[in-house]
């Protein structure tokens, strides 16, 4: 029987059927919105390669080293600009919650060979 676990990007979605298909590569995020909660899931699950495999060429870190004791504890999405299946880019602001504080950015993303990715971000008070 297949866990029924909730996915931590805060969807109402067992994971498997939410950002699971997304990590495993069975699907693509169809929207910039859906790429930057398959990216929070990432990181609450310590998944790097999904992170790096995600991240535009451009500006992709040669390597990502994950805190293992960082525990993100919900994801608030405030606002989404484009980034849509009729966009080429958009914008994600957003709050992650982790254990002792938050983290609160809006994130560029762009499409690259169909599929979106994540570009860059700007910290936001």
């Amino acid at each position: 029987m297949t866990s029924r676990t909730l996915c931590p990007c805060g969807l109402p979605e067992a994971y498997e059927e939410c950002c699971g298909r997304f990590h495993s590569g069975t699907a693509s995020a169809p929207t910039a919105e859906r790429l930057m909660r398959s990216r929070y899931a990432a990181f609450a699950r310590g998944d790097g390669a999904y992170l790096l495999r995600t991240w535009h060429p451009r500006t992709r870190p040669a390597r990502l080293d994950l805190d293992p004791a960082m525990r993100w504890t919900g994801l608030e999405i405030l606002a989404t600009e484009d980034g849509s299946a009729f966009h080429s880019t958009g914008t994600v602001t957003f709050r992650a919650a982790y254990r002792g504080g938050s983290l609160h950015e809006r994130s560029r993303f762009e499409r690259v060979d169909g599929a979106w990715v994540y570009v860059d971000g700007d910290f936001l008070g």
